[in-house]
């Protein structure tokens, strides 16, 4: 039988495994809202879609995975699994953005639109707030269902 530790480090590697897949994903959508001429807040809303798909599909991965609960301790409500769910993804959106924000810059394409191809504090501090959002929600989400199967 697999214990909570096993579980997790399951976890850790399907998120390195997404990592690429992610980037590519961007990409695809970049590149489609290019040919479509759709550059004004392509930044944001890409990011946004890649994240909120990979948070479902996180979550999805994680109720595959044999975690044990009721064994687990609950503190203000959060369970110790969730936080160690959680820390499964550190680092994870930080790495996402260095690299739509490197690709944003490199791009020929968004050259002659300034707001999109170098993104300034203001837009990336708004498309931050976004994921910080999307972020809680799959948060509470994974911490619901960790406090429900104990």
């Amino acid at each position: 039988m697999m214990n909570n530790a096993d579980s997790i480090a399951q976890l850790c590697r399907y998120i390195a495994e997404r990592k690429p897949v992610l980037k590519k994903q961007y990409e695809q959508l970049l590149a489609q809202d290019l040919s479509r001429q759709q550059w004004d807040g392509c930044f944001q809303r890409n990011v946004l879609i890649v994240l909120e798909q990979a948070y479902d599909e996180a979550l999805a991965f994680v109720k595959t995975l044999p975690f044990d609960s009721a064994a687990s301790s609950v503190n203000q409500g959060l369970s110790n699994v969730t936080q160690q769910a959680l820390g499964a993804f550190d680092g994870f959106v930080d790495d996402f953005l260095v690299f739509v924000v490197d690709k944003h810059r490199t791009s020929c394409a968004l050259s002659n639109f300034p707001d999109e191809h170098k993104p300034d504090k203001t837009y990336v501090n708004a498309v931050m707030r976004d994921i910080a959002g999307l972020w809680q929600s799959f948060a509470l989400t994974i911490n619901a269902y960790f406090l429900e199967c104990r």
